[in-house]
């Protein structure tokens, strides 16, 4: 037993200093590219900030890569899917099975975000962190660290080192998007049950009581609502988890596609690669991930405000206003992309728009 101990001891210690190592390498995005790039948007023949904060997102683009022509042309989502073993509680309509289905489909280019990401030719990657069900499909990279967690309700929903692992393969996951040539990376997730470990999360980042963070989520009824609330307020209860530890809230009470998402968007800053928050469950991973390093920051692109009560109140935690408000909650990444056109228009006048100075006219100047 004094072995066994000793040696999960050694493997949590292992991950943890590999998790430190990567995270100790984020610097700040480039400010001087930053502002090169805001000069030029102040040289096109338009109004000043016309296009508003689409200005200040081609900005942002090329400061994190290190490129006065913010690269935008090849895109993609990566997909974290994970089934959750709070379901057993009865909080969601429909049982693990759906999660499964979902990814094959992912594979398959018949979800939801393959339909969307056509527009923008996005490169849809689902990837398995942690389903019940193995799919055999060759589409869906394998990076499952167990066959779905626990109910937390009762008990936490993975061990530490399985959570510090889930986080480690989502920051190989941005890596793996930087080698195949990627300019932006969408955050998306997929799993039954979600929206309550993400619920659980908010209520401790946010200090608000469960009522006041938690929705409906695919539709539940106010009874499966009350449900859902008492769940979370027992995983809290049961777990204690300690608000100022990222890897502690998503091991006790959270799920593997937070922590693959989390590591995402530290992967994101670590390989310089802007990646776009999706909605609830997206924006809380993103949270977590400025926890581990606050410079992640600004590598994060906001993307809607889902109509999960939380939404709101999350972006303005995590600091970015969202650029779309539609009441969106189909998940699978599918807000996160659907900025895209809107980046790829704000791109077309950023590089191909004439100047003032091709028409010999004075600039606008801020009065």
């Amino acid at each position: 037993m004094v072995k066994d101990e000793c040696c999960k001891m050694d493997e949590i210690q292992r991950l943890n200093d590999e998790l430190t190592r990567k995270i100790s390498q984020i610097r700040p995005a480039d400010r001087e590219i930053f502002r090169q790039c805001k000069a030029r948007w102040n040289s096109i023949a338009k109004p000043l900030n016309g296009l508003g904060r689409l200005e200040e997102l081609l900005c942002q683009i090329g400061a994190v890569r290190q490129d006065m022509d913010a690269p935008v042309k090849k895109k993609c989502a990566v997909i974290f899917c994970a089934d959750n073993g709070v379901v057993c509680e009865g909080i969601s309509q429909t049982d693990e099975s759906v999660t499964a289905i979902v990814a094959e489909n992912l594979a398959e280019g018949r979800a939801n975000v393959n339909l969307m990401g056509r527009i923008s030719n996005v490169t849809v990657i689902p990837v398995d962190i942690g389903m019940k069900k193995k799919v055999g499909h060759p589409g869906v990279l394998d990076f499952c660290v167990r066959r779905g967690t626990e109910n937390i309700a009762v008990g936490p929903a993975m061990k530490r080192e399985e959570c510090i692992q889930a986080i480690l393969y989502g920051i190989e996951m941005a890596g793996y998007a930087r080698k195949q040539g990627f300019d932006l990376i969408a955050s998306g997730e997929m799993g039954i049950g979600n929206t309550t470990t993400s619920s659980a999360i908010a209520s401790m980042l946010l200090g608000r009581e469960p009522e006041l963070v938690t929705g409906k989520g695919a539709g539940l009824s106010g009874e499966g609502l009350k449900r859902k609330i008492d769940v979370i307020k027992r995983a809290i209860a049961v777990n204690q988890p300690n608000p100022d530890d990222p890897v502690d809230m998503i091991a006790k009470i959270g799920g593997l596609d937070i922590a693959g998402m989390t590591g995402l968007f530290a992967g994101g800053a670590i390989y310089q690669i802007p990646v776009i928050a999706d909605g609830l469950i997206s924006t809380i991973s993103a949270i977590l991930a400025t926890m581990l390093n606050q410079d992640i920051i600004d590598y994060i692109i906001p993307s809607h405000a889902g109509k999960e009560p939380a939404c709101r109140m999350l972006s303005e935690k995590l600091g970015k206003e969202p650029l779309i408000y539609a009441d969106m909650a189909l998940g699978e990444g599918t807000g996160a992309v659907s900025i895209f056109p809107l980046i790829d228009m704000a791109h077309q006048i950023y590089s191909q728009n004439i100047t003032f100075s091709d028409i010999n006219m004075e600039a606008y100047k801020p009065l």
